[in-house]
């Protein structure tokens, strides 16, 4: 099996798993970045939108509400049931964001939050977003910033870095913050046939809250995929200190209900 197909295989395979922790756990965090993304489309009552990598449907039932016309689509069976049995009133199909099953020129936006880098060819996923969106259309999309950006991603990349096995390896993936760096994501949309002068790309902050010191960790272990995959490939002891470091790390943010962890993302924009 080749790299690019271990590491499909993982992703898709992962997420079918925990796509039922999905709302329980990582909902109240990544919802928060739907009206940033929108903002970003510059999304308007009466379009047609595609939510790629819907995931339960957060996005495409915001579009609805919006009133616009949503339509989702994701890789995983799991997630597209769900979709459908929270968002009844919504069209949502299982498919490949890098191959999408729609002619083109279908929809007035594309929305991806946080689907991107889970693909293995994210730059085919852009091409096809290019590719189904009108003349005109806008496409937008999250993305996880870099650790030394986003505090609560550096508690766990700090925890892995000071216990984990470096020997411990997953099937390669596409490079994780190759779009991190605003004039490189640029030529990269240009090159897949967006407007590089339209092109937004903003840098924004929320604050998760958490009930517990432990919580973080749980959600990457047992509701998470790669950094999951990474952690359950380590021996109890070493998964216990990497526990025990990153609890540690998030004291600095307890307050009297838990914890509030401040996490960032970037919000991207880009017109055909």
């Amino acid at each position: 099996m080749t790299a690019i197909k271990s590491f499909a295989q993982l992703e898709r395979t992962g997420w079918e798993q925990v796509a039922h922790r999905y709302d329980e756990v990582w909902a109240s965090l990544t919802k928060q970045f739907i009206p940033p993304l929108l903002k970003a489309a510059a999304m308007k009552s009466g379009m047609s939108v595609l939510d790629v990598a819907c995931g339960p449907g957060y996005v495409a039932a915001e579009v609805k509400r919006l009133g616009a016309t949503a339509t989702g689509i994701d890789f995983s069976f799991e997630m597209v049931r769900q979709a459908q049995a929270m968002n009844p009133g919504i069209k949502f199909f299982e498919g490949d964001a890098q191959r999408l099953p729609f002619p083109a020129e279908s929809f007035e936006r594309v929305l991806m939050n946080f689907g991107l880098l889970h693909l293995p060819s994210p730059e085919e996923a852009l091409a096809e977003a290019c590719r189904v969106l009108r003349n005109k259309g806008r496409l937008a999309f999250t993305l996880w910033a870099k650790p030394e950006e986003n505090p609560g991603a550096k508690i766990m990349e700090d925890a892995i870095e000071a216990h984990g096995d470096k020997a411990v390896k997953l099937p390669p993936g596409p490079p994780y913050f190759v779009y991190a760096n605003s004039e490189e994501c640029k030529k990269i949309l240009r090159r897949v046939g967006f407007e590089e002068s339209s092109v937004t790309f903003d840098t924004r902050t929320v604050f998760w809250r958490v009930p517990t010191a432990g919580f973080l960790f749980e959600a990457e272990l047992n509701a998470g995929v790669r950094t999951a995959a990474l952690l359950h490939r380590h021996s109890p002891e070493r998964l216990a200190a990497i526990r025990a470091t990153s609890e540690k790390n998030i004291q600095q943010y307890k307050n009297q209900n838990g914890y509030s962890i401040p996490m960032a993302a970037y919000v991207v924009a880009a017109s055909r």
